[in-house]
């Protein structure tokens, strides 16, 4: 019997205490499927969040974590295109990729083009398009309007710099750290915001005095709690923010801050845009993305770590530690090598 690891946890807390790596039977794929076998999947606060018990609503458990990542077709089930054998592919939609085998239906599955490696293939769905979508679709914005994003040494965060400039924003970037500040202006930010310098007004007024007492137009919150509430104070009156996070694991009560700071306030899941879309939006939007990458006008994370699927404790503690540098990994067995 042919089995593959996998990663599941049985109960929500700290990942590195209740992850775990289980073995299962591998599976043909049915009609209309393919069998992907994983070679690389990013880790992202995304994936751990829900480990913890943020959204115990609608998380299942057992539970295989994992949004994202890259594949070979390695089967295919009736019906399915033969071309797919043997292709790069990400096998997006389907269950957790923390494993080596996954099962995902072929209409779905973005074919990843020669001249995009691994690292750079596995991480184009969770941020990339949020950000995509929040830019062109959730926000009504005008060239040259101001947007205020918190925790933009982040991942999303640099994505949001390129994604304003090249759309035409300008982009106030907080960050809680000047060692992202250079970085963040050469991506396409507007203006930043350390939070860590003594000197720094609050971040309402630094974003007043940035809009000549206007206000940004609207605001991204990725933090919540208290982040979250002053963000909504930075935009014009009638502005909007859009919640995409909750990296301090505190909520915000958005209805009372709303009503307080006139601000239009959205709960953004990029699930609910996955579910509405139809297969050629969905496969569009990719390929608006990966055209944007290939041209080099947008680029991702580096890689600063790699770890094998029985490493997962060591991984998420990495991906997690204050001073990661870039990305951490989980690969297959032959791809694993620290940079």
């Amino acid at each position: 019997m042919h089995t593959y690891g996998a990663i599941r946890y049985y109960q929500f807390g700290n990942p590195a205490d209740v992850l775990q790596l289980i073995y299962r039977r591998v599976l043909k794929p049915g009609a209309g499927e393919v069998l992907v076998r994983m070679t690389a999947r990013p880790i992202n606060p995304s994936d751990l969040i829900p480990v913890r018990g943020a959204y115990p609503h609608r998380i299942s458990l057992p539970c295989i974590p994992g949004y994202e990542g890259v594949g070979i077709v390695e089967a295919i089930g009736p019906s399915v295109d033969p071309s797919l054998l043997g292709k790069r592919v990400l096998p997006l939609r389907s269950e957790g990729t923390w494993q080596e085998r996954v099962v995902a239906s072929s209409e779905l599955v973005i074919p990843v083009p020669n001249d995009l490696d691994d690292d750079i293939a596995c991480q184009l769905y969770i941020n990339p398009l949020t950000a995509w979508v929040i830019l062109t679709e959730a926000l009504r914005l005008q060239p040259g309007d101001f947007v205020a994003v918190n925790a933009c040494g982040s991942s999303i965060g640099r994505i949001f710099a390129q994604l304003s400039a090249i759309l035409g924003y300008r982009l106030i970037a907080i960050t809680r750290s000047s060692r992202h500040t250079q970085e963040l202006l050469s991506l396409g930010a507007s203006h930043v915001i350390d939070t860590s310098d003594a000197n720094t007004p609050s971040i309402r007024e630094a974003v007043l005095s940035i809009t000549e007492g206007r206000g940004a137009a609207a605001a991204i919150d990725s933090v919540g709690g208290a982040d979250g509430e002053q963000l909504a104070y930075c935009t014009c009156t009638q502005g909007t923010v859009i919640s995409i996070g909750l990296l301090s694991g505190q909520p915000v009560h958005w209805g009372e801050v709303s009503r307080a700071s006139k601000t239009a306030v959205q709960l953004f899941w990029l699930r609910n845009w996955v579910r509405d879309a139809s297969v050629h939006t969905w496969h569009d939007t990719f390929g608006l993305l990966i055209d944007l990458i290939q041209q080099n006008r947008l680029r991702l994370s580096r890689i600063s770590e790699r770890y094998e699927l029985a490493q997962v404790k060591q991984a998420v503690i990495a991906a997690e530690a204050p001073a990661s540098k870039g990305k951490v990994l989980l690969v297959d067995a032959d791809n694993k090598s620290i940079i």
